[in-house]
């Protein structure tokens, strides 16, 4: 066993999460719709073509609406299948088709008073559903902080795929390479790493740029600072860490003075954060740490959870105040950019796991330009 496998146990256990929620909360029913919810309760992976939905009783039984034929592995008490698609063409009118098998599912049980739906998404399909409605979106993004074996063991898998891009992308940038180039051979070794297709991409590929996708055409100059942002997803499940490379292999004074600075943060995180910290105050050492530094700014966040979306809890930013906990991963990508000085910035970036007692370097690649 890898640990990659579909783990029911994990899966109860949070369901068994959001009962207790439930219990606080005094909700007779939870609903979910949206695919990473879903996910995160049944431990079943769709693809985004589909419209999975889940129901949850306070008694605990675990009714979920899943696409007929998907043959894909699950936890609940009952699956009752929609019609995704009829003769092979995907249906358009998913939602009211999942929605309505829900609804009949939940009108066989006692009527409830209470439920927990998602504000953000709640089909008015379901607009028939009696009780009142409490936003549980909340809730489920508090419970999603936590990182169970099954959910680490797949961003573990995303963060290895991004290790061998970052060996391969040490070995063929140079002066002249395309930026369409350097995309397709790293997304081919993530594909390699992972031996299946990725669920999602990204993030920057623009050379001499703080960011930004391939551009045609466009090929990597000397002097030039490449920062590739990459963040695949494994089995719905993102990685998400930065590296920045010396185009010509020759980083100037000044790229390697902000590069030294740029460590201090990383070096400073590591050290401070525990369970307990406070996001906005690492926020703020780390902005003051490079506002030491004699060339670039720093002006965008300090890193993100991550996990079923790109960004999470916890956020390392001065709007919001959340605080370190056991089981957050979480990215730190300080920066510093100057267009002309350091042709356009450095930018690392390293994924963490928040233990009991601090913190584990989940990207332990090499950080040299």
């Amino acid at each position: 066993m890898s640990g990659l496998e579909f783990n029911a146990n994990a899966a109860r256990g949070r369901r068994q999460r959001l009962l207790a929620e439930m219990r606080k909360l005094q909700l007779d029913l939870v609903i979910v719709q949206t695919i990473e919810h879903v996910q995160w309760l049944t431990g079943a992976r769709y693809g985004w073509v589909f419209s999975p939905a889940a129901a949850l009783r306070a008694d605990g039984h675990l009714t979920l609406v899943a696409p007929r034929k998907a043959n894909v592995p699950a936890s609940a008490d009952e699956i009752v299948p929609y019609e995704a698609q009829w003769h092979s063409t995907l249906r358009n009118d998913q939602r009211q088709a999942s929605s309505m098998e829900l609804l009949k599912a939940i009108e066989r049980k006692a009527t409830p008073q209470r439920i927990g739906v998602e504000f953000s998404c709640f089909s008015l399909h379901l607009a028939d559903v009696a009780g009142e409605r409490i936003d549980i979106e909340p809730t489920l993004y508090q419970l999603r902080r936590r990182k169970d074996p099954d959910e680490l063991a797949r961003i573990r898998k995303a963060i290895a795929g991004t290790g061998k891009m970052y060996a391969l992308a040490r070995q063929i940038i140079e002066p002249g390479i395309a930026e369409l180039e350097v995309f397709n051979r790293l997304q081919a070794a993530a594909v390699e790493e992972f031996g299946e297709m990725l669920t999602g991409t990204g993030n920057d590929y623009a050379c001499g740029e703080r960011g930004g996708p391939p551009r045609n055409g466009r090929k990597a100059q000397a002097g030039e600072l490449y920062i590739l942002d990459l963040g695949p997803a494994y089995r719905g499940y993102f990685a998400d860490n930065c590296r920045a490379f010396a185009v010509d292999r020759r980083p100037t004074d000044e790229q390697l003075t902000a590069w030294q600075h740029i460590q201090r943060v990383l070096a400073h995180v590591e050290k401070s954060v525990k369970p307990g910290k406070r996001c906005k105050e690492l926020f703020h050492e780390c902005d003051a740490i490079l506002h030491e530094a004699p060339i670039g700014v720093f002006n965008h966040h300090l890193g993100h959870g991550i996990g079923l979306f790109p960004h999470e809890a916890p956020h390392l930013n001065p709007y919001w105040y959340d605080v370190f906990e056991v089981g957050d991963v979480f990215t730190c990508e300080p920066g510093l950019y100057d267009e002309k000085i350091l042709r356009a910035g450095i930018r690392l970036e390293n994924d963490y796991l928040v233990t009991e007692t601090g913190v584990e370097n989940l990207s332990p690649f090499p950080l040299e330009l």
